[in-house]
C-alpha cells in the first residue's frame, strides 16, 4: 500500500511539474514576443514593434510611460535632418513648453546587438549611461557612432522599429526648426532653456498605445 502510495505520489509530482514547467515556458515566450504600439501625431501616425527578447527592460520602461499617458501631448523636441527624430520628454502646456516629471533611469540595455540603423528606435541619455527615462530617439539614418561600444564605452539602446510610417518620420525630420525657450527640469524646479533643432510648429505626439 505504501509503495503504491508513494508511487502515485511521486507520478502527481512529475507531471505537476512538467505543467508547472510548461507554464513558465508559455509566460516567458510571452514576455519575448514583440509589442507593437501606434504613435500617434499630428502629422501622422508610426508604428513601432518593441523587441521584448532584445531590450526587456528598456521595452517595459518604454510601456509603462505609454500605459500611463507620459506621452500624451509630449513634443518632438529635437529634430535633426540626417541624424535622428527625439521626444518624449516635453510638454505643450498653456504657459509654454515644458520638461515633465519622470520615474528612475532604466538600465542601459545598449549591449544587446540592436543596431542604431534608419528606422529603429532607442533611449536618448546624458552622458551617464544609466540616465535614460522616458525620452526616445528614431534613427532618420544609419547611426553606427551610436552603436555599443560607441565613443562612451556604451552607446544608445535600441528597443525597437518602425514597421509603418516611415513616411510620417521624413515628413517630421524636414521640419523647420531653429532656437526656442523651453523649460528644462532640474529636481522639483523648471528653468528657462535656449534650445536648438527645436521645430518651429510644435510636432505633437497625440497619444502613444499598445495594438
Amino acid at each position: 500500500m505504501c509503495t503504491r502510495f508513494g508511487n502515485l505520489t511521486l507520478g502527481l509530482f512529475v507531471t505537476f511539474s512538467a505543467l508547472t514547467a510548461s507554464v513558465a515556458l508559455q509566460a516567458a515566450e510571452e514576455e519575448a514576443k514583440p509589442v507593437t504600439v501606434e504613435m500617434k501625431t499630428n502629422l501622422g501616425t508610426i508604428e513601432i514593434e518593441l523587441n521584448t527578447a532584445k531590450a526587456p527592460k528598456t521595452v517595459k520602461n518604454f510601456l509603462q510611460y505609454a500605459k500611463s499617458k507620459h506621452y500624451d501631448g509630449t513634443i518632438f523636441h529635437r529634430v535633426i535632418d540626417g541624424f535622428m527624430i527625439q521626444g518624449g520628454g516635453f510638454a505643450k502646456k498653456p504657459e509654454g513648453i515644458e520638461e515633465k516629471a519622470t520615474a528612475a533611469p532604466v538600465e542601459n540595455e545598449a549591449k544587446n546587438g540592436l543596431k542604431n540603423q534608419r528606422g529603429t528606435i532607442a533611449m536618448a541619455r546624458t552622458s551617464a549611461p544609466h540616465s535614460a527615462t522616458s525620452q526616445f530617439f528614431i534613427n532618420v539614418k544609419d547611426n553606427a557612432n551610436l552603436d555599443f561600444p560607441s565613443f562612451d564605452g556604451w552607446g544608445y539602446a535600441v528597443f525597437g522599429r518602425v514597421t509603418k510610417g516611415m513616411d510620417v518620420v521624413d515628413k517630421i525630420k524636414a521640419t523647420k526648426t531653429g532656437r526656442r525657450t523651453l523649460k528644462s527640469r532640474v529636481g522639483e524646479n523648471l528653468f528657462p532653456s535656449n534650445m536648438s533643432d527645436v521645430p518651429v510648429e510644435d510636432v505633437v505626439i497625440e497619444s502613444v498605445r499598445v495594438k
